[in-house]
């Protein structure tokens, strides 16, 4: 099958397609011809520095995938042959979404929403995850409450958005000022433009927040916390936080996305409602992975980019 490939951890130039072994589904596995596949930072992280080192030989990036399954191993009976599917199997390790065809545990994808394109169901999986993990299993938000999402129009946060206001919650946003208007257009109650201002007087005491951005952002966000408030950082957070958040009465810590079919489920629910809608920027074909992780290191990106496989 064709698949792109990581020759030697580096640059993007280090991206190349190539032919590699098609896997066949052990039982309790599935086959999934791969329409397309979301990037994510975590890709170009991984390209440049081998990340965990959780990979196959050779390595092939790509965690968010969708499909049409093409065959199901000894025992599944979750999915049939032909059915869409998405999701986002395997993280941390290799899923090899940037190929033709990924196998994976049949309980790690879910049924496509009906009416949503491969592309953006691509889209949906490791940042929908992300969000919903972070809002409801970490943070526990709740009707009525205040929640803060940095990067606002970036992959996870213009999810988290949406998410936040489906949970019933009161949306701060912070993003530049050319993106207000899409951020607005998520549902989000405020926008803050963190060049213009300082976001910490700006936002008001909240109850959560969500940062996606890490380093200064996630210390001076505790500022804007109300006790009992928790900060869920996307990025490993810096130890000297805790304690600080402690003395506060505050939780505070790094999340890191896991497979979870039910969360998944929850998630395509609320496409299918209406009340949530992946945002994608580029679409490019498969070989043109290295240009896509280009764009993605670039920075100012709204919404995803996909690959077209």
């Amino acid at each position: 099958m064709r698949a792109v490939v990581v020759r030697a951890w580096g640059g993007p130039e280090q991206l190349e397609p190539a032919e590699v072994p098609r896997p066949d589904p052990a039982p309790t596995e599935v086959l999934v011809r791969v329409h397309a596949a979301g990037v994510n930072p975590t890709d170009w992280v991984s390209r440049a520095t081998g990340g965990l080192g959780l990979w196959g030989d050779p390595p092939v990036l790509g965690h968010d995938v969708a499909g049409v399954v093409e065959e199901v191993g000894l025992g599944v009976t979750v999915h049939r042959p032909g059915d869409l599917v998405l999701g986002m199997p395997h993280f941390p390790r290799q899923a090899g979404g940037y190929a033709e065809y990924v196998v994976a545990p049949a309980r790690q994808f879910v049924a496509a929403p009906p009416g949503l394109d491969h592309v953006h169901a691509a889209a949906l999986p490791l940042a929908g995850l992300t969000a919903w993990q972070a809002l409801v299993d970490t943070a526990g938000v709740r009707p009525g409450q205040r929640v803060l999402v940095h990067a606002a129009a970036g992959g996870v946060g213009h999810l988290a958005v949406q998410v936040a206001k489906a949970l019933g919650a009161e949306v701060v946003a912070t993003a530049s000022a050319g993106k207000h208007e899409f951020v607005r257009g998520l549902g989000a109650d405020e926008v803050i433009d963190y060049r213009a201002v300082d976001f910490v007087r700006a936002a008001g005491p909240v109850d959560v927040v969500v940062d996606p951005v890490g380093g200064a952002y996630g210390e001076r966000s505790l500022d804007v916390l109300r006790p009992g408030g928790v900060l869920v950082s996307l990025l490993p957070a810096d130890d000297r936080w805790a304690p600080v958040a402690a003395a506060r009465g505050l939780r505070a810590g790094f999340m890191l996305v896991e497979p979870d079919r039910a969360a998944l489920a929850a998630v395509t629910a609320l496409v299918a409602e209406g009340r949530l809608r992946p945002h994608v920027a580029h679409v490019l074909p498969l070989e043109r992975a290295a240009e896509a992780h280009q764009l993605g290191e670039a920075g100012g990106l709204t919404g995803k980019i996909v690959l077209v496989v």
